[in-house]
């Protein structure tokens, strides 16, 4: 008797998540290379920059003694949880505990995917912004929350406006994410919009995520500030970092998360059943990172703000105006003649080879925008908007 097989289904959690709206994009950008054709990447936000020398000395160093081939432990090295505790110190003036008030990721990514898994409970409500990095919502979803979207709105600089979020929503929710500098808008966040959403979450008892990611790639002067040096944060709150979009380490996967004790001890908790801890000459190359002086970042930021001059100049000129950001590497672009993000994404690429975002792959909101990201040399840049003038 010949058998049928094991009938594979998908679990209903996996079903819930949204659809992967690249997936045409990526075929044909994929088909355009296959042919020949030079196709000019905006899309993904992965550094293009090398990462420090020193950092990448301190790897290899660490990888020649067999004592780091082991696992790891989850919480991290000491060592790695101080030097992230002086590198906020000297940053931000914010001071941390080591040992309860930091924990390290395989990138801040994985944190933040699994933090509703710690804290949200089936059908407790989140409140997510929208558009929005991914993780946020599926996180959410996977965890089996009730995704709550707070729209970013160009009228309101893209912040939420916290007092349109209804009373019964507040209620429930358990956990709100923010991202400031916001990927993927690049819009910044000041003190008092910080204030108002403590306020918010002490009223009714819910956790603030923050994603910092960006904090670190500014330009014209900006530094913009850590929501743990709001007053009143560290008691409702965490902050998500990362090594990779700081030192141009995005594949080496380290990250961490800070703030309130608790939510520390409930994802690591989590955590201790999913993975084994960060490969520890990646946290020693980490340490060596955040001990650096800052004239490499100064030089990267400088890079990135000639790329984003050259964008922003260059198209104005061909009538396409868009703002120019005071940090991230990314530009959200209002989308020309009303066209869809989706199917001018796609005649951009037809018809230029260059691939942009659309924004309604980052929510509802995101629709009528378009994101660049400058991960790609000047030269590049200036080919692209060469190409776009003509698409224009």
């Amino acid at each position: 008797m010949v058998g049928t097989g094991l009938a594979v289904h998908k679990a209903k959690r996996l079903q819930a998540l949204p659809p992967y709206l690249f997936v045409e994009l990526d075929r044909a950008r994929r088909k355009l290379q296959a042919d020949g054709h030079d196709v000019i990447d905006l899309g993904v936000g992965d550094p293009d920059l090398p990462t420090p020398r020193p950092v990448i000395e301190r790897l290899s160093q660490a990888a020649q003694d067999p004592a780091n081939h082991r696992y790891s432990f989850t919480e991290g090295l000491a060592a790695l949880r101080e030097a992230i505790a002086r590198w906020y110190a000297r940053r931000f003036n914010v001071t941390l505990d080591p040992a309860t008030e930091i924990l390290p990721l395989l990138g801040s990514k994985e944190g933040i995917a699994h933090l509703p898994w710690a804290i949200v409970n089936p059908g407790d409500a989140v409140l997510v912004p929208d558009p929005c990095y991914p993780p946020y919502r599926s996180g959410t979803i996977l965890a089996e929350g009730e995704v709550i979207p707070m729209p970013l709105r160009a009228d309101m600089e893209f912040l939420p406006d916290l007092g349109d979020i209804s009373q019964r929503a507040a209620q429930r929710a358990k956990l709100m994410f923010l991202n400031y500098p916001n990927n993927p808008t690049a819009a910044v966040a000041s003190e008092s919009f910080f204030q108002e959403a403590i306020e918010l979450a002490n009223s009714y008892a819910m956790l603030i995520a923050h994603d910092a990611a960006y904090s670190e790639l500014a330009f014209d002067g900006y530094r913009p500030m850590s929501f743990l040096q709001v007053p009143g944060a560290k008691e409702i709150g965490i902050e998500f970092h990362s090594i990779s979009k700081t030192f141009q380490m995005t594949g080496w996967r380290a990250g961490w998360v800070c703030g309130n004790a608790t939510a520390i001890a409930a994802l690591n908790q989590l955590k201790t059943h999913l993975d084994s801890g960060i490969f520890q000459p990646v946290q020693y190359a980490a340490i060596a990172a955040l001990e650096m002086d800052d004239q490499p970042l100064r030089e990267v930021c400088g890079i990135y703000q000639q790329r984003r001059d050259a964008v922003v100049v260059g198209l104005a000129q061909a009538g396409w105006i868009m703002p120019k950001p005071n940090a991230t590497f990314y530009l959200w672009a209002p989308v020309p003649g009303g066209e869809l993000s989706m199917a001018f994404a796609r005649r951009v690429l037809e018809q230029a080879h260059v691939v942009i975002t659309p924004g309604s792959g980052f929510g509802p909101n995101g629709e009528g925008f378009v994101r660049f990201s400058l991960t790609v040399p000047i030269e590049r840049l200036q080919e692209a908007v060469a190409r776009l003038t003509k698409v224009l």
